[in-house]
């Protein structure tokens, strides 16, 4: 299993992976490491990703985009109302108050919320994840916007629910990009040391986040973090507005009437935007066929841009300067400024942070993928399935937040969590209550860029008061979650009573009790506290006939008598606490579970159909290519065509093009067994003509080779007459008989070459290759056997036994005995024979 991190980006997604190597971002099937946040629909199945941005053009309708910045957010949103007047597919508002994207999907008109078109991203994130590492994918970390509020946050993560999707943690933009920083940073000071403090500047396709961030040795710690919905593409916008205007004074067209031409135009726009980065020199815009079939032309310098952007600019420095002043960091102790996100490479920007932080921008990180690595290292982190070293990650609640409720006739409100509070963070309120209580949270009141400051409501219940009617301590718990989400977690009562219990000595074996020791041990207790009533009308009639008792001095035995004397008449009071855990009903963002399972269905049964899609797909370009390749080597001059019949060729040619037309008529959105039926029948009708030509194709070489093998054994035969010491081992009849396979195999070999000579190549051949392979075979086989048989060793020398008993048991003293045994034989063989034995040894 394998932990991945997934950088959802406004135009395009990135996805790390940590291995043993280290963070590897994985490529999807176009190999590229980018992949475009569209969705489209065509037909009957789903286009993700790069496919989906090649068709935005011509499919505009059906392609979506953008889709990001509508996630937990109401139509009638000015958010939203502002985006819709730059995306070109259809959008109403839902029964719930939702977005509703409306496209034509199998046919019909289907609306889905962006929730559900962000599963669907995710869901080719995932299957490219999974191509790559050949195993599933479950754990994940999703970045986003550190401005991002709990009803996106709760969006996104119903988004991942939906494609099935384990999140480990939503982690802010700004902290992947401080991990992906400091993760590998060996110089970073210890924790007694004063931080390192380092700024970093996200400028992306949408949004700008700039952020502090406090660096220890295995931990960070943000400080601060502000950002603005502005980003890459409003540079877009500017330039668009600009062309547009002068093509409407120029050529008489005006761009934003036309939905498909501005579409281009911003297509057009961000290229020349890329270019000026690098290049200060005026540079053309030229769009062919534009609108009515003109053709427009322009120019745009780096100056003019910076120009047209002056309001862009602003809005920038505002959202840095903002951070410096919430930060509360003096310029010296900013260490660096750290720059991510593509936009950031617009030479204004980077003169901007010279500008304001003092500082040059820093190009340490990898500007595209920081953010991906970043979580892919939480993520590994995180999951038990991977190794890694630990480093602490604290981040910050970027806006206020406030709890309120109601006693009796008087709201109540108190501030929890102050802005940029540490998270994930937890706070233990206790209030003193005697019915059922009801708790708002929200965000304190224009803090947040979103309409509506509502976090949730939050009723805890079976809250009752004590024995005596009085309020009875309520601790409640509220929680930032590792999401980032703020949510009551948790509401505990706590029950106190007090009790009284006698001190009285142990019993005896016959029934007694024995005097309380006096070190005033307690007897043992049985039952629980809870259950003794304090103050029951049983209890107290106990003590009173107690207290008569000893006040006459007398009643009962001795030895109860003695035992008083010795037991206190006093009772002990104990405080017994009893924490009940009480039942929470939230109402918050987000899908129901039942909304939840239902869409997580329908996913399913979309990734099923586009599965079955893609098959039928398959199918149907394989019997179209098949028509095009057989129709073309049966025709004159074809691959195939010497081997059918003229009459046999014009049939299946009419069959061909009656199969074509089909395709392009009737059969365009036929099922897959169709296709695949028709592809089998066609096939039946052409394969004996390939496979003739094979077979004709195939004779010379097969006789050749079977020629060589008899040419090899009449020279090993002729070797072996002419006493070739190679063969001496062999045998007369062993040579015979392969003699004898050998003329045999050269009979047939004639035979078979005399039977195709006249035969047409329109017929089927008498003599097949494989026949001829079978024949060389078993010749080469005879032969080898013969031939290839290794001569045998010669007789190896008997062995000197005297020698062998003679020869010393002790590996000590081996070596010694041997030079004695040199010295005292004068044959010159005896070197030889104790060699012999050695090697025996």
């Amino acid at each position: 299993m394998s932990v991945i991190g997934i950088d959802f980006g406004n135009e395009s997604c990135y996805v790390a992976v940590a291995k043993a190597g280290g963070i590897e971002t994985i490529a999807n099937d176009y190999s590229l490491r980018a992949t475009p946040s569209c969705v489209a629909f065509a037909g009957r199945n789903r286009v993700l990703g790069v496919a989906a941005k090649n068709q935005q053009v011509t499919n505009m309708n059906n392609t979506i985009s953008g889709f990001k910045r509508l996630l937990g957010r109401k139509y009638n949103d000015p958010h939203v109302q502002n985006e819709l007047r730059k995306i070109p597919y259809k959008v109403e508002p839902r029964p719930d108050g939702g977005v509703g994207i409306k496209v034509q999907y199998q046919d019909e008109e289907c609306v889905f919320s962006p929730e559900q078109i962000t599963a669907m991203l995710f869901t080719k994130l995932k299957e490219d994840a999974f191509k790559e590492l050949k195993t599933q994918i479950n754990d994940c970390v999703i970045t986003v916007p550190s401005f991002y509020t709990n009803a996106e946050r709760q969006a996104l993560l119903d988004a991942a629910g939906i494609c099935g999707l384990n999140v480990l943690r939503l982690m802010s933009e700004t902290t992947a990009t401080a991990l992906s920083y400091g993760f590998y940073k060996q110089d970073l000071p210890a924790p007694e040391e004063k931080a390192r403090n380092v700024i970093f500047v996200d400028f992306g396709h949408s949004a700008l986040q700039v952020s502090a961030c406090a660096f220890h040795k295995g931990k960070l710690k943000m400080l601060a973090s502000c950002a603005d919905h502005v980003g890459g593409r409003d540079f877009d916008y500017a330039l668009a507005n600009h062309f547009s205007d002068e093509f409407q004074s120029k050529y008489k067209i005006d761009p934003r009437t036309n939905k498909r031409a501005f579409l281009r135009l911003l297509t057009e726009v961000e290229k020349i935007k890329k270019q000026m980065s690098a290049n200060s020199t005026k540079l053309p815009l030229n769009i062919e066929c534009f609108m009515n079939e003109i053709d427009v032309h322009s120019t745009m310098q780096r100056p003019i841009m910076e120009e047209l952007c002056a309001g862009v600019l602003q809005r920038i420095e505002t959202t840095m300067r903002k951070l410096l002043k919430d930060s509360n960091l003096p310029l010296e102790d900013i260490h660096s400024v750290e720059i991510v996100g593509g936009s950031t490479r617009i030479p204004a920007i980077k003169h901007l942070i010279e500008q304001i932080f003092c500082k040059p921008a820093s190009t340490t990180l990898n500007q595209d993928e920081a953010v991906s690595r970043g979580a892919a290292l939480q993520c590994a982190i995180l999951s038990p399935a991977v190794r890694v070293r630990e480093f602490s990650c604290s981040d910050v609640q970027a806006y206020p937040v406030l709890i309120s409720w109601e006693d009796g006739t008087q709201r109540n409100e108190m501030k929890v969590f102050e802005q940029y509070h540490t998270a994930p963070f937890s706070r233990l309120l206790t209030v003193h209550r005697r019915e059922p209580l009801t708790i708002n949270v929200h965000y304190e009141p224009n803090s947040v860029p979103y309409p509506d400051p509502f976090i949730g409501s939050f009723h805890i219940k079976d809250i009752k008061p004590n024995a005596n009617g009085d309020p009875q301590e309520v601790k409640i718990k509220v929680r930032i979650n590792q999401n980032g989400i703020v949510l009551v977690s948790s509401a505990t009562m706590v029950e106190k009573r007090e009790s009284e219990e006698p001190v009285t000595p142990p019993a005896t074996a016959n029934g007694e009790q024995q005097p309380a020791s006096p070190q005033g041990e307690e007897a043992p207790k049985t039952g629980e506290p809870m259950d003794i009533q304090e103050g029951s009308d049983d209890e107290q009639a106990r003590k009173d006939t107690k207290t008569d008792s000893e006040n006459s001095g007398g009643g009962g035995s001795w030895t109860q008598r003695v035992s008083r004397w010795f037991t206190s008449s006093d009772k002990k009071k104990k405080v017994v606490t009893k924490s009940v855990d009480l039942t929470i009903d939230c109402k918050t963002h987000g899908f129901i579970s039942n909304e939840l399972s239902n869409y997580h269905e329908l996913e399913m049964k979309m990734i099923a159909n586009d599965r079955q899609e893609k098959e039928r797909i398959d199918a149907r370009n394989a019997l179209e290519e098949f028509v095009y390749e057989i129709r073309s080597k049966i025709q004159e001059d074809g691959e195939l065509s010497a081997y059918v019949d003229p009459d046999d060729a014009s049939k299946i040619t009419l069959q061909l093009e009656d199969i074509e037309n089909w395709l392009y008529e009737d059969g365009e959105n036929c099922e897959r067994a169709v296709y695949k039926d028709k592809l089998a029948t066609l096939r039946q009708q052409t394969d004996p003509i390939r496979v003739r030509c094979e077979e004709y194709n195939g004779h010379e070489q097969a006789f050749n080779e079977l020629g060589q093998t008899i040419q090899l054994t009449y020279k090993a035969v002729e070797q072996y007459r002419a006493q070739d010491p190679k063969y001496d081992h062999l045998t007369e009849t062993e040579i015979l008989n392969i003699s004898e396979a050998a003329q045999k195999a050269q009979k047939w070999y004639e035979e078979a070459r005399s039977r195709l000579v006249n035969v047409r190549k329109t017929q089927d051949p008498p003599v097949k290759v494989s026949d001829i392979r079978h024949e060389n075979q078993t010749l080469a086989t005879c032969t080898s056997s013969v031939l290839n048989r290794p001569k045998p060793k010669p007789p190896t020398p008997p062995a000197d036994n005297n020698a062998a008993k003679d020869q010393p048991q002790n590996g000590a003293d081996h070596s010694k005995d041997q030079q004695q045994q040199q010295n005292q034989q004068p044959d010159g063989n005896q070197p030889k024979d104790i060699e012999d034995k050695m090697d025996v040894e």
